[in-house]
Parts: C-alpha cells; sequence; structure tokens
C-alpha cells in the first residue's frame, strides 16, 4: 500500500492519501478545464476513507455546480485545489501531490469537449523553465 502526502499551493493545506489509487482520468470537459483554467484536469480516485487531512481542513471551501454531479475544493487563501469526497469516494487533484503518483493516467474521458488547441500545443517548442524575452 502506498502513501502520498499533498497540498494546496500556499501550504496551508496538506493532506495524505493511502493507496494504491484505483484510476487516473484527464478530463476535458468544459467544467474541468473552466474550474482550471488549463486544457483538463487530473484526477486521482481512492476510496474517501482513504484521504486525511492533516493540516488546514479548516482552510478549504467546497464549490458545488447546481444540479450537477461536478465539485471542486481549494484553499481559501491561495485558492489550489485540493481533494474532495463524492459519497464513497475521494477525488485527488494529481498535480497537489508532493511527488508522482506511481501510475499513468488510464484515460482522456469527455475527449470531444477538449480544448482546439490542446493536440496542437503538445507539439509546441519545449523549454526547461520560463524562456528569456
Amino acid at each position: 500500500m502506498s502513501t502520498h502526502e499533498g497540498g494546496c499551493l500556499c501550504g496551508l493545506v496538506r493532506y495524505r492519501v493511502q493507496g494504491p489509487f484505483h484510476q487516473f482520468h484527464l478530463c476535458h470537459c468544459s467544467r474541468c478545464r473552466r474550474f482550471s483554467g488549463t486544457a483538463h484536469a487530473a484526477n486521482l480516485m481512492v476510496p474517501a476513507s482513504h484521504l486525511e487531512w492533516l493540516a488546514g481542513e479548516d482552510s478549504v471551501s467546497r464549490y458545488d455546480l447546481p444540479e450537477t454531479r461536478f465539485s471542486r475544493a481549494f484553499c481559501q487563501v491561495c485558492g489550489g485545489m485540493v481533494p474532495h469526497t463524492r459519497g464513497e469516494l475521494a477525488i485527488v487533484p494529481a498535480g497537489g501531490l508532493d511527488r508522482d503518483p506511481d501510475m499513468d493516467p488510464d484515460d482522456h474521458i469527455f475527449w470531444d469537449d477538449r480544448a482546439g488547441w490542446y493536440e496542437p500545443g503538445l507539439g509546441a517548442r519545449k523549454y526547461s523553465q520560463t524562456p528569456n524575452g
């Protein structure tokens, strides 16, 4: 059984997740793109009982989009996404983990909703840091 820790951008919120993760989805739906401001969300799934808050749980806010199953949790200070639960499932943003999740993504979901610039962007120049200029 693997253990992963993670947190928000400012470090106020910290959590631990007992693995292994059951699923790893790259979600291209318009809601995930709009909330994250990116091409897709990267979400890992584990049983909700495998999520433990280490610090800052009282600084977590949750947004539930009315009349849908869409939810996101985030730090009230920095806005960094953190895990949230839906029934018996914990949805963990992969980018918030301190290290890689020990698995590759299973799939791209809502592929037909992907951003038109996603695939062309994969071929764009790559830099190890911000380019000068």
